[in-house]
């Protein structure tokens, strides 16, 4: 029930994200945007988001230091290394016409995904010391 409720903001910004891009399609290409790369992107990154949560989420179940830590670090190289790698297969295939707009926006939503991520683990964290008290 937690976990459901912890990943909520996070399914919001992707439903908001796709439906904002579906909309206003005409305009964002318009302004130079490539709509496919960009829900990809968008669907991309909320699913690496939320294994890395889950991975963490479970990190934070751990009963040993090294247990948590090895779901921390295991999390950031998943989430690191398949970004990386799904970012360079893009630039390797689209050499000559990498959208850069898109891109961009892909990146500034890795970010909010990252925040989002973030603050739901600390909510969940906070959640699990009030329920120790």
């Amino acid at each position: 029930m937690i976990l459901k409720k912890s990943l909520a903001p996070l399914f919001a910004l992707f439903v908001s994200i796709n439906s904002f891009a579906i909309i206003f399609r005409g305009r964002l290409e318009a302004l130079g945007f490539d709509i496919d790369v960009l829900l990809l992107g968008n669907l991309f990154l909320c699913v690496v988001t939320s294994v890395s949560f889950s991975m963490l989420w479970k990190g934070m179940q751990a009963s040993t230091t090294p247990g948590f830590l090895g779901a921390v670090y295991g999390s950031f190289i998943i989430k690191f290394m398949v970004i990386a790698a799904m970012t360079l297969f893009y630039a390797w295939m689209y050499r000559e016409s990498i959208n850069k707009p898109s891109l961009f926006s892909c990146m500034f939503l890795y970010l909010l995904y990252t925040f989002l991520e973030t603050r739901a683990l600390m909510v969940v964290s906070k959640k699990k010391e009030d329920a120790k008290s």
